[in-house]
């Protein structure tokens, strides 16, 4: 499910285009745009409810890890801001804001972000293994390369804000709230920061009238909201800390054993890693059982509903533009630390400041590379 929708310009009575593309002699001719969907005659309001299920997602993961979070001191679960997004009171925005543009960027070009493709390639999308392929190259070169320490560190790192110089123990708005308000208990802070917030998000995407009468809308945003919240208290409940037990007393160190839940990018970068050695079952971590399960989800669905069909690039324009769209997935997803649902759903949901710079960076990427794709289209019709 995509957060933007391109207008429909040219209309037959045999079909109405909603991608890039142009409509000739009723036959659309289509680069297939990543957020491009079909259409009904009718117009819709510029709030259709298809574009909502994204925010339908954040909000009960925030309400809840919110809970989690501050539950975790009384319950054996390990605290969310130990080792994740908000974790540190660091707040490296120039690396938010790059990394989030160039994966908007990359996104619109590769018709869909790091989730989408995963979903494609289990329906059959060879457009999308392409994409897999080149972004997970780019992700294991920023992570397991010295490509990020020599391109990018040397003048990335100064612009690293350390917040504790301030008072401010972490990067998350509960604690910027606690600074605020002056208030002691922070745990307190984080819940009703984020409890204000999920409310005023499902308040807003619930006033869409098409949203509310979509079932698929609201089961779709809530499974996937509740299995980023599934995802955190894992790792970091009974069954995460007898995890990192385990670990520490390993004589082969697993690979990324901390307190974690969903996004796609960096585990592409882990599966090249352990593509190339694959007798080393240390390096299968979290992450990667993630991304495959969700290509195995996306497969059995489309197989179950008779979708799964296989689709190639319609020109070597389109194939050359999905190739640079995979590039800057995985450059910009390892350099924002995470994508739409790393850093958007997942990130979002521990209210950290760094998560929403990159969620505000990403929609001005894709918004921006949208936009000139449409003008484009237009210039060529």
């Amino acid at each position: 499910m995509s957060i933007f929708e391109l207008p429909c310009k040219n209309r037959t009575d045999q079909t109405e285009v909603c991608e890039v593309g142009v409509v000739r002699r009723g036959r659309a001719k289509s680069w297939g745009h990543p957020f491009a969907r079909p259409r009904s005659r009718r117009r819709r309001s510029p709030s259709a409810g298809k574009r909502l299920p994204p925010l339908l997602r954040i909000s009960p993961a925030l309400l809840l890890v919110a809970v989690v979070r501050n539950g975790g001191i009384h319950s054996g679960t390990d605290d969310l801001g130990a080792d994740t997004h908000s974790g540190g009171a660091h707040t490296d925005w120039l690396r938010n804001v790059l990394g989030g543009l160039l994966f908007g960027v990359g996104m619109t070009l590769g018709s869909g972000c790091g989730n989408k493709t995963l979903v494609r390639v289990g329906g059959g999308n060879l457009k999308s293994l392409v994409v897999l392929a080149v972004a997970a190259i780019a992700a294991y070169g920023m992570l397991w390369t010295p490509l990020f320490e020599r391109a990018f560190l040397p003048w990335i790192g100064p612009g690293t804000v350390n917040l504790a110089g301030y008072g401010i123990q972490a990067q998350d708005l509960g604690a910027l709230a606690t600074k605020v308000s002056g208030a002691e208990n922070a745990a307190g802070s984080r819940i009703a920061v984020g409890a204000v917030i999920a409310l005023a998000v499902l308040a807003f995407v619930f006033a869409s009238r098409e949203f509310r009468q979509s079932f698929d809308n609201i089961l779709g945003g809530a499974v996937i909201g509740l299995a980023v919240v599934a995802g955190w208290w894992i790792t970091a409940g009974p069954m995460g800390r007898s995890w990192k037990e385990w670990a520490e007393m390993a004589t082969e160190v697993p690979s990324r054993v901390q307190t974690q839940s969903y996004t796609f990018i960096s585990p592409m970068g882990d599966i090249v890693r352990w593509i190339m050695e694959p007798t080393h079952l240390t390096f299968v971590n979290f992450g990667i059982v993630a991304l495959l399960g969700v290509i195995a989800g996306s497969f059995l669905y489309s197989i179950f509903t008779k979708n799964f069909r296989f689709e190639w690039f319609r020109s070597g324009a389109d194939a050359v533009r999905h190739v640079v769209g995979g590039m800057l997935m995985g450059v910009g997803g390892v350099l924002a630390m995470g994508c739409t649902v790393g850093q958007a759903i997942t990130g979002v949901s521990t209210l950290a400041l760094g998560s929403i710079v990159t969620f505000v960076a990403i929609v001005a990427g894709a918004a921006a590379t949208m936009k000139y794709e449409y003008r484009r289209m237009m210039r060529e019709e």
